[in-house]
């Protein structure tokens, strides 16, 4: 019997997603300054980036970050790799400053751990934590990389409604008596909904039934909360997340990630966690300036106002010319449905100048294509206003 070539059934299963609508091609994107990005010969305003407070875009601050590095010369200052995993031979001073700067912000009794991305955090956790006789919550629009570190536990696991915590109760209820150690997990501010957990029902939960809390703050921490800690902070319930994990790769405009716990779960993970035991640490630079844009996060309280009424504002205008955009928070979908239908307005709007990619499945459940718009805080009123007035022109026009 003949089969077809490895490389022929690839083609066939790129053929299919394109014909689906869902080919995915990497495009080569130059970063600018105020939000923007050059592809080609062209500039175009970036709604597709995480560099929510604008400290990406800032060029005056990475000169003087760079600047910083020439005077000092020192490899644990300005080190462009570290050679080796934080067991062995990696784990340079930055990392100490950074780990306690954290501890401190998030207060006694708490340690933060850095990690070399938020995959990493996500993959590692839950099978560090959880096993055999354990039971995992999670929502159902959790995160890719949440899932996948919840396969990779050997505990049982469900997923409750979207947001509904009349079905995680009922699940608890029926549930949690026979499971040794239960987590529920969520996001706070959910990536391609834009909406945010109820955190303080998910509190009372985790308490009733002695459950324990995994929050991935990813998209909030930054943004949310009176020193931009994440919505855990701006609810009250930091003492509730068990498990919070936050990422550097978006509005700290760094890469990187963290978790905090307490402290004996803290030790647990350095010696369990196979994405930090097995990976190679992140370069002394990186982590000085993740340390450098914690600090200027905890005091950019007007940087979070500005990105606030942006959003509003952006999301008014949306939801004023019949285009749904639901969520209240700094990411704002406009749900289209199909496929091609989402890529095509993507398509429009890059032609005249907006880059907003298409978020299609896997990515979001079947139906529910739409572009996703990343608002920062240094974005112009006036332009995202204009922006509202192009996407409700080209609705209206035939594809």
């Amino acid at each position: 019997m003949n089969h077809p070539s490895w490389q022929d059934e690839l083609r066939a299963g790129l053929s299919d997603r394109e014909a689906q609508g869902r080919l995915r091609r990497l495009r080569t994107a130059e970063p600018l300054p105020g939000h923007r990005v050059r592809m080609g010969d062209r500039c175009f305003l970036n709604l597709a980036s995480n560099d929510y407070l604008g400290f990406g875009c800032d060029a005056e601050l990475h000169r003087a970050f760079h600047a910083s590095l020439a005077r000092t010369g020192s490899l644990a200052e300005m080190g462009l790799t570290a050679s080796a995993s934080r067991l062995l031979a990696g784990n340079h001073p930055a990392y100490a400053e950074l780990e306690d700067l954290l501890d401190s912000a998030y207060g006694p009794g708490r340690r933060a751990l850095v990690l070399s991305s938020g995959y990493h955090a996500n993959i590692g956790l839950l099978p560090s934590l959880a096993a055999r006789g354990d039971l995992i919550l999670s929502d159902r629009l959790n995160h890719a990389s949440l899932v996948d570190g919840i396969r990779l536990s050997r505990a049982d696991w469900v997923r409750y409604r979207h947001g509904d915590m009349e079905h995680l109760r009922a699940l608890l209820k029926a549930r949690r008596p026979a499971a040794r150690r239960a987590f529920i997990v969520t996001e706070s501010i959910f990536s391609m909904d834009g909406d945010r957990a109820d955190l303080r029902a998910l509190a009372v939960l985790k308490r009733e039934f002695d459950a324990r809390l995994y929050v991935d703050e990813a998209h909030a921490v930054g943004v949310r909360g009176p020193r931009g800690l994440g919505l855990c902070e701006e609810t009250g319930t930091l003492a509730d997340a068990d498990i919070l994990v936050g990422t550097f790769g978006k509005a700290l405009a760094s890469a990187g990630a963290f978790v905090v716990a307490d402290p004996v779960t803290h030790d647990y993970l350095v010696n369990t966690m196979r994405s930090l035991i097995f990976t190679t640490a992140l370069p002394p630079a990186v982590v000085n300036w993740t340390r450098q844009a914690l600090l200027r996060v905890l005091d950019a309280g007007d940087r979070r106002a500005a990105l606030a009424s942006l959003a509003e504002r952006f999301r008014r205008a949306l939801t004023g010319r019949n285009l749904a955009a639901p969520g209240d928070t700094h990411i704002v979908p406009l749900l289209v449905g199909e496929d091609k239908a989402a890529e095509a307005l993507s398509g429009r709007l890059l032609r005249h100048g907006y880059l907003v990619p298409p978020i299609r499945p896997p990515t979001v459940p079947e139906g529910t294509a739409r572009l996703r718009f990343s608002l920062g805080a240094r974005m112009d009123p006036a332009e995202l206003a204009a922006l509202a007035e192009c996407i409700g022109r080209l609705g209206k026009e035939p594809a």
